[in-house]
């Protein structure tokens, strides 16, 4: 029989909580182990709670989302913490990100983006949801960074393409933006990918941020 995935919800609006407990409970592998109000409560159990993923409201009264986040995966790195956003949280992502969050979803995302999430997360991978991933993108820009001599790092060519690749520009609108080809930014794409171990435009926009290649 296949191990159900543990799900932990923290979010301080009770009404929203129970509402997800109810859709996650409908799928026939997920299994809701907490259901909490705070960063606190979630602290509390966390360290006799079989836990896979957890879904982590951003504004929370008392310990925040970001907080939570850190203090949890300092001790259990091995969580998968979804962010639950709103818009106008923008400011929050990188700080998120950079606390270890592996995905983000808005509040009113369907429950197949929910479903999508999970299973990104316990694959491993990073997850936003379409409509947050383009409005985060939408106004990211490149901060004032020098590519390294480590041969393993990316090239300021690379740099240059992966910001564009996280705005969600096509290889072709890349290459007509850059004025190169579309097979040059399809090689430096492929490079980018080897590089980073990055799967997805969302891994990409995590390793991003997290290496101070751009700011939201």
């Amino acid at each position: 029989m296949e191990r159900k995935v543990k799900i932990a919800l923290v979010d301080d609006h009770t009404l929203f909580r129970s509402g997800l407990v109810g859709l996650l409970s409908q799928h026939p592998n997920y299994e809701v182990v907490a259901d909490v109000g705070s960063g606190e409560e979630f602290l509390a159990i966390m360290p006799h709670t079989d836990i896979d993923v957890v879904f982590m409201d951003i504004s929370m009264p008392g310990i925040d989302g970001s907080e939570t986040t850190r203090r949890a995966l300092a001790t259990r790195p091995e969580l998968r913490i979804i962010t639950l956003s709103m818009y106008g949280d923008e400011h929050f992502y990188s700080l998120m990100v950079e606390c270890g969050a592996s995905g983000f979803l808005l509040k009113d995302s369907d429950i197949e983006e929910v479903y999508a999430a999970v299973d990104s997360a316990m694959n491993g991978d990073s997850y936003f949801s379409s409509a947050l991933l383009d409005s985060m993108t939408r106004n990211m820009s490149r901060l004032a960074t020098t590519a390294s001599n480590d041969e393993d790092a990316l090239s300021e060519r690379e740099i240059e393409i992966l910001v564009e690749v996280c705005r969600g520009l096509s290889n072709q609108e890349i290459a007509d933006k850059l004025f190169i080809s579309k097979r040059t930014v399809d090689k430096h794409r492929a490079n980018i990918l080897e590089k980073t171990g990055c799967k997805n435009t969302a891994n990409l926009v995590v390793y991003a941020i997290k290496n101070r290649l751009v700011e939201i």
